[in-house]
């Protein structure tokens, strides 16, 4: 496993990240073989939030369980809207809420990573600075940031922290992986930072040196390799209205396309290949990553094993790419 020191976390954190958005834990089932193979391989950072049912829960009966708190580095999020609603939450009584639910459900007094999940755009950024640094005071979250809030919208929030001598924001979860999104998958204001039109948020990643945790590393399943890129109509079938609005667009089928070259050219699986462009990107973000096996958890750590040269990662992801096209 490769590990990241991020200024302001206790421990150093996984480049992969178990994300904890599966069935299994969201229903609360007992996913201790699954956690357990994951600890195992060496991820010690968890993806959670408040609005992915009972995974939180199911976290907190592994944590009792093992007790392994303090070898853990854990992320939850908060202020997501409603379920069935897109009313904003982004507000300083539904972050405080969502914070203190969620250290209840975690059986944790302290959460390392807190991250709104939600931005909206109209909601001033101070009460929500001065909220997110007044649990910190409190010692009952380490460092927070955002979940689909776009790089201005971070940068306000930091000018205001800086202004007012307070803590900004120092972690950022946004969908990034080798295919880009080309309509938002679930509505709410989605921020995908992929492919060449997003090279500027990137770049400003890397310049202001936050911690990027890029969740849709394997673009919801459109990399997950359970189809090929000649199968575009079984894609439509085995992948979820999420992953069909947002990636299924022929660039992104050429670029599957080009996965699978080198896949068979490395004798990699097509995931290691797309996991291993997110890894290899030079603001150096975490891949959140969820898996519903043992077997596909394994597979996908393998992924840091591959080897990707700055031509082949070009090739990879370019937007310009003229469809079917060699090499």
């Amino acid at each position: 496993m490769e590990y990241k020191q991020i200024t302001g976390v206790r421990l150093p954190v996984s480049r992969i990240v178990f994300g904890t958005a599966i069935p299994s834990m969201m229903q609360g089932e007992n996913a201790f073989r699954l956690l357990d193979a994951a600890f195992e391989e060496g991820i010690n950072a968890f993806d959670l939030a408040r609005s992915y049912g009972l995974a939180e829960k199911s976290m907190g009966a592994w944590m009792d369980a093992r007790g392994n708190r303090d070898r853990l580095t854990l992320l939850t999020k908060g202020a997501h809207p409603v379920s069935g609603s897109m009313a904003s939450r982004v507000t300083p009584e539904a972050v405080r809420q969502d914070a203190e639910e969620s250290l209840r459900a975690l059986h944790t007094d302290f959460i390392d990573v807190y991250l709104l999940h939600r931005d909206c755009p109209k909601a001033p950024v101070g009460p929500l600075v001065e909220t997110l640094n007044e649990l910190r005071e409190e010692g009952k979250i380490g460092i927070f940031g955002g979940s689909n809030w776009s790089y201005g919208r971070i940068d306000e929030a930091n000018e205001y922290a800086y202004a007012h001598d307070l803590f900004g924001f120092e972690a950022s979860s946004p969908a990034f992986s080798l295919a880009e999104q080309v309509e938002d998958p679930w509505g709410g204001g989605c921020v995908d930072i992929s492919g060449d039109r997003h090279l500027r948020d990137r770049n400003w990643y890397q310049e202001e040196g936050i911690a990027v945790f890029a969740y849709a590393s394997l673009a919801h399943g459109f990399l997950s390799g359970k189809f090929r890129s000649d199968e575009e109509r079984r894609a439509l079938k085995v992948l979820d209205a999420f992953a069909v609005r947002g990636y299924c667009c022929a660039e992104n089928f050429e670029r599957l396309r080009r996965a699978e070259e080198l896949a068979e050219k490395k004798r990699a699986t097509v995931p290691q290949i797309a996991l291993a462009y997110v890894l290899s990107q030079p603001f150096s973000p975490m891949a959140v990553c969820a898996a519903s096996s043992v077997k596909k958890m394994q597979s996908n750590v393998k992924a840091l094993q591959v080897t990707l040269t700055k031509e082949e990662l070009r090739w990879l992801g370019c937007s310009n790419i003229g469809l079917n096209s060699e090499r």
